[in-house]
């Protein structure tokens, strides 16, 4: 015979019987991380003369996005509650690590095809050089840190890497109808040199887009596998917490 009470025992939330701790560490660095991208945006906000040409770059919008998730995500373990879905905070940090990456790898890199360099709107002198260090390199090793040691393992999904992708691409279509109607000889008419289309042409800039895609899924695709395999580092703040949360489905 089956005992009842055993049954509801069952039924009952981990966190009903085991309380959620508050998380001030996590808290406290994902507030850090991300006053750096919002003073990373203010400082060029106020050397550009044109605040719409500033948030037009990729580097903008994806610190954005990463500052309001980190904000809502330190809010919610200063307050013990739920952390943000996967999805949401799975694509800030690979919106991030494009960033990143495109920049060191692409942008700041002579060997490229696409360097930046040597473009004079874009010299890397004084308050522009902390604002570039702040959302290229700041940020992105704030995100990926924050995902390897703050957060649970395995909350993201191999169809958020598909979903996520909305994004870019609505982006490389943005980035080409904002070119085809402003003036030619506009200062950042395309935002990014791979972008170009008086350059490259609209078949040449579709076959950068198609290379970069690939690209982005497969470092989404590597991002949800690693999520997937790496370990829970739990500290003396989250032993508790993470106990309550019951296994991972």
């Amino acid at each position: 015979m089956i005992d009842p009470r055993a049954s509801s025992a069952r039924s009952v939330p981990a966190e009903a019987v085991v309380p959620r701790r508050r998380r001030p560490v996590a808290a406290t660095f994902r507030a850090l991380i991300a006053l750096a991208a919002v003073t990373g945006i203010v400082i060029d906000l106020a050397i550009s003369d044109s605040a719409l040409r500033v948030l037009s770059y990729f580097t903008i919008q994806s610190n954005i996005l990463l500052a309001i998730v980190l904000i809502l995500s330190a809010a919610r373990a200063a307050t013990a509650r739920r952390p943000l879905p996967g999805l949401l905070t799975g694509g800030a940090l690979l919106f991030i690590c494009i960033t990143g990456l495109v920049y060191h790898v692409i942008l700041a890199n002579d060997a490229s095809g696409f360097s930046m360099t040597d473009d004079p709107d874009h010299a890397m002198t004084g308050a522009r050089q902390v604002s570039n260090q702040l959302l290229h390199t700041v940020t992105p090793i704030g995100a990926v840190l924050d995902w390897l040691l703050l957060t649970r393992p395995g909350t993201l999904r191999l169809r958020h890497a598909g979903i996520w992708l909305a994004y870019p691409l609505a982006y490389f279509g943005f980035a080409l109808i904002r070119g085809a109607i402003m003036t030619p000889g506009t200062p950042a008419r395309y935002p990014y040199p791979f972008l170009d289309v008086d350059a490259h042409g609209y078949a040449g800039v579709l076959g950068n887009a198609v290379i970069f895609g690939l690209a982005f899924y497969v470092l989404a695709l590597l991002l949800v596998t690693a999520d997937r395999f790496r370990p829970q580092i739990r500290g003396p703040e989250n032993r508790i917490s993470s106990q309550a949360a019951g296994p991972l489905k």
